[in-house]
């Protein structure tokens, strides 16, 4: 019971009290009461029950219960108690949950693995409308669903249904057949269902000849060496050997070179996480690719003649590394009219000797760029890249983003910017204080790092405010709050991996500031990077390293990208969707306060600036031999077209 003065207490004293320290636990969003020495999840207590509770028992495992709910006026906050026979758990199909997008600030729909809404307990929480099924499994015999949503016109509600199922054994002993390749599947238990927390399972697996290893293909899941962190999504012992999970956009293949195989998967002990299906075969220890293939660096195998074809046929672009040897050959003399660069509809060769004498076109397919006229041409990224690759010119239609500011002159060894000199720029605050950078990319969205938002107080868009055509520091020409955030869903914060985030601002800025507010364009999906290439970084942030607080006036200063081995071999941790720009003597780089911010560069065939890398990570701030890291944006052009499909 709250404290409160004097000795008399009545239903409405404690309620008011009540009501007050929640009202006051959104707005500081920590949203956490106690309840004898528990931690509540205050966002789902009911002060006043308006009858949306049900209670039910089921006892029937062939049962489908229905839980529905609608309503078009009036607060919604309703709780479900589910009950199932003992030595029986309980799963939760979502068929659709309709709310507003609002960041589970008003609108929810949260899965406790208990009757009582204590935050240590939530399996999973819904904060935007979906129509795709999902479900979820207790580790008990019990659940509490609350669904909750304000006074809005329009109707809300949801549609599920919950079974009665038995407790499965994770555990299997597999015998490989004596063929290389996949034959096989495991999964987390109760797949395709979401797995529940603090579950566990175990796989032994055994090759018929000790030549024969043993490959597991992940499903948009990847495995890496374990650090003294924890780890988010589960973490995986094999042969005695720890690593962590995290989930991607793309399949990884994981190879054990032992014909006995011991796998645990513990699972992760907070929440309940997405489905995994693994693929597993045996292979050749001492040829881990078919003849005629290229192993990747995540172990990938893809064909042979796709390697050195300027696409990022391996995700991780090992494929494109190391080609002197093909794009030598533009410059030799023995260059064949037949090789793998002839004909393809990219000019690999910058004379375009490779393209010419062809006769054959390109066939349409998952490789290609359509044009207009139904031509298909193999260079995906010909989409509003300044070169008309389409005879028709389709591929250049419909671009609009900044194609200059106004003159430019050239954070750490930067100089003053001209005022309007980078009208995409866009200082985020926090509670009233300047926080993180981000980039215009329409009238209403914006894009930005997701590390600036990791933690329930930062990930709220409420304290949230964008300064846009802003030059020095509270001066902006337009200010507006942040309606929502979408934080990439496979951001890794112990590798910044997948650092990207989107911003839907409350308010579209007028066109009557186009002068001094411009989008910059998204590059095009896979784009390729030079290494050696000029571009800006921009920002508010320290000046230097030991710097405590950030520069009133817009920075600016010019790095160089550099060669993504080189990269790689002094971070080490550097993926596919990463890039490092900046001067290898040190003195010029991004530094605390820029992060979301630019990485502009400009393409010199129609003077567009291109988004090319988002400020994310670093060891120190201009320190010699180690280059900024950004956020390679090429890598998410489809992420971004999700949210914003007026940019396509």
């Amino acid at each position: 019971m709250p404290h409160a003065k004097g000795h008399i207490f009545c239903e409405d004293c404690v309620a008011a009290i009540l009501k007050d320290s929640i009202q006051t636990s959104i707005i500081n969003r920590t949203s956490v009461g106690s309840l004898q020495g528990l931690a509540v999840d205050m966002d789902s207590v009911v002060l006043n029950d308006k009858g949306c509770s049900q209670y039910f028992y089921a006892d029937h495992l062939s049962l489908r219960y229905p839980l529905e709910i609608s309503a078009t006026s009036g607060r919604l906050m309703c709780h479900f108690k589910l009950v199932a026979v003992v030595g029986h758990l309980i799963r939760l199909s979502i068929e659709s949950v309709q709310i507003e997008a609002d960041n589970c600030v008003t609108d929810s729909l949260t899965i406790y693995d208990s009757l009582m809404p204590i935050r240590s307990t939530i399996l999973y929480r819904i904060c935007e409308p979906t129509r795709t099924l999902m479900s979820f499994v207790s580790t008990n015999n019990l659940m509490l669903v609350i669904f909750k949503s304000p006074q809005i016109p329009r109707l809300s509600g949801i549609r599920a249904y919950f079974e009665v199922i038995p407790e499965q054994e994770c555990e299997n002993t597999v015998l490989v057949k004596e063929i290389t390749g996949f034959e096989g599947k495991i999964s987390s238990p109760y797949y395709p269902s979401y797995y529940p927390p603090k579950c566990k399972c175990t796989w032994k697996f055994q090759t018929p000849l000790s030549t024969l290893g043993i490959a597991l293909k992940f499903h948009n899941y990847s495995i890496t060496k374990k650090s003294m962190k924890g780890c988010d999504h589960g973490w995986w012992e094999i042969n005695e050997h720890m690593y962590c999970g995290s989930y991607m956009d793309h399949q990884t293949i994981f190879r054990v070179p032992n014909s006995l195989v011991h796998i645990q998967l513990q699972c992760s002990s907070r929440l309940s996480d997405k489905p995994l299906l693994v693929e597993y075969g045996s292979y050749n220890i001492s040829q881990p690719c078919p003849v005629g293939s290229f192993r990747c660096a995540s172990g990938l195998c893809v064909p042979q003649a796709q390697r050195c074809d300027g696409v990022n046929d391996c995700f991780d672009e090992s494929d494109e590394l190391f080609c002197v040897t093909l794009r030598s050959a533009c410059n030799s003399s023995s260059f064949r009219q037949h090789g793998p660069l002839v004909c393809d509809g990219f000019r690999d060769c910058e004379d375009g000797r490779d393209e010419q004498n062809c006769t054959q076109s390109i066939p349409c397919n998952n490789r290609t760029f359509k044009c207009g006229n139904d031509i298909c041409i193999r260079k995906q990224n010909a989409k509003c890249d300044g070169t008309a690759d389409c005879p028709d010119g389709s591929d250049e239609e419909g671009c609009s983003c900044s194609r200059s500011p106004s003159t430019l002159h050239r954070i750490i060894g930067g100089t003053d910017t001209q005022e309007g000199g980078w009208p995409w720029q866009v200082s985020l605050h926090f509670v009233g204080s300047a926080y993180c950078g981000a980039s215009v990319i329409s009238r209403e969205w914006l894009l930005s790092a997701a590390h600036c938002f990791h933690g329930n107080r930062l990930s709220d868009p409420t304290p949230w405010t964008a300064h846009l055509g802003m030059y020095v520091q509270g001066n902006a020409k337009f200010v507006s709050p942040v309606r929502r955030i979408v934080v990439h869903e496979y951001y890794n914060s112990q590798t910044f991996d997948y650092d990207i985030a989107l911003l839907q601002l409350s308010v579209a800025w007028p066109e009557t500031l186009k002068q001094l507010i411009q989008p910059i364009c998204i590059p095009p999906a896979g784009q390729k990077v030079r290494s050696g290439e000029k571009c800006w970084v921009t920002g508010w942030g320290r000046r230097h390293e030991a710097d405590n607080k950030g520069s009133p006036v817009l920075q600016q200063a010019e790095v160089e990208l550099i060669d993504q081995t080189l990269c790689v071999s002094t971070y080490g941790i550097i993926t596919s969707r990463m890039l490092c720009a900046g001067i290898m003597s040190g003195k010029k780089d991004a530094c605390r306060g820029d992060s979301g911010g630019p990485l502009s560069c400009r393409r010199k065939s129609d003077g567009k600036w291109i988004l090319t890398g988002i400020v994310s990570w670093g060891h120190g701030c201009g320190r010699p031999n180690f280059p900024g890291v950004y956020t390679r944006v090429s890598n998410f052009v489809p992420w971004i077209h999700k949210y914003v499909p007026s940019l396509l």
